[in-house]
């Protein structure tokens, strides 16, 4: 039996990532990075929703305050839903036009994690941000082609951090003001597909999905392969879990590249892991 279920829609995502769960809006929301556009999946009623961007979005984090900081090509900016309004306030790479965000998350101290991206993915000019609630940012780690999937161990000890084009993810240890040096983690082969986002369960395990590699893994906190869940899609991206228990997983995929995408590639899924995840950390600025 297959433990994956195809979220019924119209049409598919180009890109799919940066998925997120918010408990206010018992909704779960990603993007579509080059659509672009903002969906959103309401777990009460099952209607989706699709907010039409301006330009390439990466990520949203949700704002303790309400609404949403999202992670433009040309930087953050506010999002506000019904009615749509965007405002942004800060661009922390106008010397690299052609780069633009690729995923962010929130942490538990209330900042966001981001990184960004030579578009092209021919240049690593991509780095790796954290925004303070007062909205200050600073770079933590750089030389990144493709940065993707931030996430953070339960203890707040560990952030994990990916170079897909590289097939590496890296862990730093957490600090006060940021983190130490990079190290390297899990080395992903040529049989697995490239690393994409990621997310941590209750237990410490990080989710991980495979671009090219069909399927979603799951590592033990110290690199170990678990176990995984095959996909019907090929170009897996990202993970989230959601639900008033964070026990429903959704997973989000993309259709770029393939010249002869099937009713899956793009597809939105809802996955049965058999495990919880961790609440949603809202940002404080």
């Amino acid at each position: 039996m297959a433990q994956w279920r195809l979220i019924a829609r119209d049409g598919a995502d180009s890109l799919g990532e940066g998925t997120l769960w918010s408990a206010r809006d018992k909704a779960v929301y990603w993007v579509d990075i080059l659509a672009p556009a903002l969906n959103r999946l309401s777990l009460e009623s099952g209607a989706i929703e699709r907010f039409a961007m301006p330009e390439p979005l990466g990520w949203v984090a949700e704002r303790a305050a309400g609404g949403f900081i999202g992670g433009f090509q040309s930087g953050f900016a506010e999002i506000s839903l019904d009615p749509l309004t965007i405002t942004p306030f800060g661009d922390p790479e106008p010397h690299f036009p052609g780069n633009r965000m690729n995923d962010g998350k929130a942490d538990a101290q209330g900042h966001i994690w981001c990184g960004t991206m030579d578009m092209s993915e021919e240049h690593d000019r991509g780095s790796l941000y954290r925004l303070a609630p007062d909205r200050s940012w600073r770079v933590v780690d750089s030389d990144y082609r493709v940065s993707n999937g931030p996430c953070f161990s339960p203890c707040g000890t560990w952030l994990y951090h990916s170079d897909t084009a590289k097939k590496q993810m890296y862990r730093f240890r957490r600090t006060e003001s940021g983190a130490t040096a990079r190290e390297p983690f899990i080395r992903f082969g040529e049989e697995d597909g490239y690393p994409d986002g990621m997310t941590v369960d209750e237990e410490g395990h990080i989710w991980v999905a495979h671009w090219g590699g069909s399927r979603i893994s799951r590592f033990t906190p110290d690199g170990r392969l678990d176990r995984a869940i095959a996909m019907p899609a090929r170009q897996v991206t990202n993970i989230t879990f959601a639900g008033p228990d964070l026990n429903r997983m959704f997973v989000s995929s993309a259709t770029i590249g393939l010249d002869d995408p099937t009713p899956y590639d793009g597809g939105f899924f809802e996955v049965d892991s058999g495990v919880r995840g961790l609440p949603t950390p809202l940002y404080a600025g």
